[in-house]
């Protein structure tokens, strides 16, 4: 077949839709009932091979056919889609060895009635290639508003792969460098097709650097991906673009493509890598590949790359330095300049209202819909730290407690602050909490020495666990289920500790007084 430029920018037409238009009277008459036209070509040469570029509805009147077989078959391999004999002037009929031959090599072959011209069959399809073309520059726009709007949520990660998995109506995954699932989202996929996709994601994912020590032979033993060109088909039948040039620094490595295409028990495969050092890539599973997917996975990925590469400015630069002091001794007061405007600082924790678990890129879309870059997720739990007295706002589909505005040198107290704001949000089902301070009272007519004396003399006979979870208890009047939910502990192991700081403290836990003067002591 002749080398073929790229593809018109309208979508191919199924033959059936030409089939359907009842005016020109076409009907099938040998051959198999699908096909893509791209293109309309009339010719009555006897061998029009050199003069296709694939995928068109050849049309001619067979005025110089003469080797049905043949010409059919030179048809064939320059990969035309399909033929359509006209029965007039030349034939009254269409040769019998013309059906025979088109059967043979599963060329769908039409039969033109004589009153119909070619002229219009040729407008016929750029008139539904352009309604076809219409239909997918809509379907794209809307999808590219969806995905936009997706990706200004909160959570712009997660809701970006939520509304490509709708618009494609599939299973999307982004995946890291090591084939882990950070996110996902559609229906689930049969065991061979998730390890079609992880193969996929390979050949798309830029491998590390092979040390100068280690050899071509053992490289290509261990990377799934080499036998996997990036301008040719893979032996599994799936396809790379390439779009990324050779590192200058291992001229034996191969270009990574930007995409890769397979087909795995029905299901349509596709893979692209995300911009930036992340090494992450999108894999997509779709029950079948229509126009315009390709441009709405990559409207994806452009947002996907945004919002997950690392972004370098000036406040980058001042995290990296306060970073560096840090290892090197500096205090958090000295560093604190470093990282924000003010002299006081907001520690604020968060979880799922769902109780997924949280990860850096959740963890840093949260911070930045609170206004700050510098954010930490241990499990489930994300802290983020707000500098100068910001006001916290409440975020969808996530508990959030708050610390009260504190210096630097006192962080560690507002972190325990913000822990204890967020268990007693989760504990009361409220979508925010915060620490609420001392506002005066009969506490502050106290020395806050002579306090703190007493204090620690009452509650001496108590561990840390047993105070906190007294401290808990108290704050919220002595419910055990609300206690249990705000600790993350059974209900049982509640009324045991608190059991145990009665005994230790050899006092009425019902009595209003001694939990008055407990609370105090715990405050």
């Amino acid at each position: 077949m002749p080398d073929s430029p790229a593809g018109p920018p309208s979508p191919p037409i199924p033959l059936a839709g030409l089939l359907a238009r009842e005016e020109l009277g076409l009907h099938r008459i040998a051959g198999p009932d699908h096909a893509d036209l791209l293109w309309v070509h009339t010719s009555e040469m006897a061998d029009p091979y050199p003069y296709l570029l694939g995928g068109e509805l050849v049309l001619t009147a067979g005025v110089q056919l003469a080797d049905a077989d043949t010409y059919v078959a030179r048809l064939v391999q320059a990969g035309a889609a399909a033929l359509g004999f006209g029965v007039a002037p030349v034939h009254d009929t269409v040769p019998e060895a013309l059906v025979e031959a088109c059967e043979r090599h599963g060329l769908p072959l039409l039969e033109v009635p004589p009153e119909t011209r070619f002229a219009a069959i040729a407008r016929a399809v750029w008139r539904l290639m352009a309604e076809a073309r219409h239909r997918e520059l809509r379907r794209v726009t809307r999808a590219q508003q969806a995905l936009a709007t997706a990706a200004a949520r909160p959570d712009p990660v997660p809701a970006v792969l939520r509304q490509l998995a709708l618009q494609l109506e599939g299973r999307v995954a982004l995946l890291t460098a090591d084939g882990e699932v950070l996110h996902a989202a559609g229906g689930r996929t049969a065991p061979d097709v998730r390890a079609a996709l992880a193969r996929l994601a390979r050949v798309v994912t830029p491998a590390p650097p092979a040390s100068p020590t280690t050899s071509a032979s053992s490289v290509s033993s261990t990377s799934p991906a080499s036998s996997v060109s990036p301008t040719s088909p893979a032996s599994s039948g799936s396809h790379a673009s390439s779009a990324s040039p050779a590192s200058s620094g291992s001229p034996a490595r191969k270009p990574s493509p930007s995409s890769a295409t397979d087909t795995r028990g029905g299901s349509q495969l596709s893979a692209y890598a995300l911009g930036g050092a992340q090494g992450l890539s999108l894999v997509l599973a779709t029950p079948r590949r229509e126009s315009g997917d390709h441009t709405v996975a990559g409207i994806a990925v452009v947002l996907l790359s945004l919002l997950t590469a690392p972004h370098q400015g000036a406040d980058a630069a001042g995290r990296s330095a306060a970073l560096v002091r840090l290892l090197l001794g500096a205090t958090p007061q000295e560093v604190a300049p470093l990282l924000g405007d003010g002299d006081s600082w907001t520690v604020v924790h968060a979880r799922r209202t769902d109780g997924a678990p949280a990860d850096a890129l959740t963890a840093g879309a949260l911070a930045a819909a609170l206004g700050s870059a510098l954010s930490d997720v241990d499990r489930e739990t994300v802290r983020v730290l707000l500098p100068g007295v910001a006001e916290v706002a409440p975020q969808p589909r996530w508990t959030l407690g708050a610390s009260e505005p504190t210096p630097a040198s006192a962080l560690p107290a507002a972190d325990a602050q913000a822990a204890r704001a967020l268990g007693h949000a989760e504990a009361t089902h409220a979508a925010l909490t915060r620490h609420r301070p001392g506002i005066g009272g009969l506490a502050d007519l106290i020395p806050p020495d002579r306090a703190e004396a007493h204090s620690r003399a009452l509650l001496a006979p108590l561990t840390e666990p047993l105070a906190e979870t007294l401290r808990c208890w108290l704050s919220l009047h002595g419910s055990w289920g609300r206690t249990a939910v705000a600790l993350r502990i059974h209900r049982n192991t509640v009324r045991q500790r608190i059991a145990r700081c009665a005994a230790l403290l050899d006092a009425d836990l019902d009595d209003m007084d001694v939990r008055t003067e407990l609370w105090f002591a715990l405050r």
